[in-house]
Formats: structure tokens, sequence, C-alpha cells
């Protein structure tokens, strides 16, 4: 890994800590669940979103490279894409509810 990667990764990871640290002693009843779940919310909604673009992106290129070899077959090929394309979407969703369920569930204390 580049040493810039590193670096920012070792700050994103860092800053719950920092947060934490400001606190008063007796305001601190959370610990270190909150910060953590608002970051694995957030990694976990960024690579979702990013996975699901890039597959869906392939989706719709390998269905027109399909189309354009076989004219007749576009409108199968095309429902076929839509629901590949719904069920792909769909993943997004669920990663999004999870994000939610670690967000307010799990309220951030401190």
């Amino acid at each position: 890994m580049s040493r810039s990667l590193m670096l920012a990764l070792g700050a994103v990871f860092a800053f719950p800590g920092l947060a934490a640290a400001q606190a008063p002693a007796a305001a601190q009843t959370g610990g270190w669940v909150g910060p953590f779940a608002v970051i694995a919310a957030g990694v976990g909604m960024a690579l979702a979103a990013g996975l699901c673009g890039l597959g869906q992106g392939r989706a719709v290129a390998a269905a027109v490279d399909a189309m354009a070899r076989q004219p007749a077959a576009a409108a199968r090929i095309q429902t076929a894409m839509i629901i590949g394309l719904a069920l792909i979407e769909s993943l997004a969703i669920y990663v999004l509810v999870v994000a939610m369920i670690l967000l307010f569930v799990q309220p951030i204390k401190g």
C-alpha cells in the first residue's frame, strides 16, 4: 500500500479516538461502539455503492454487447438486464438499511 493511503486510513480510524478523548470523564458512558458504528456504516455504504455501480456498469455493457450480437433477442435481453439491475441495486438498499440500524439503534454516546 502506498504511504499516503496508509496515512489516510490511519487518520480515519484515529478520529473516533479523538472524539471520545475530548469528552469529560463523567460523560463517557458509551465506550467505543458509537464512533466505530459511524465509521462502519460509512465504509460499508461507500463500498456497496461503489461496487454496485461497477456491477451495474458491467451488466449494462454485457447486455448492450449481447443486443448488438443478436438484435432479434433484444427484448428478452433487456428484460433480463432490468431484473438483474434491480437485484444489484437491492444490495445497496440492504447495506443502507444495515447502516441506518448501526447509526440509530445503537446511538452515539459520549
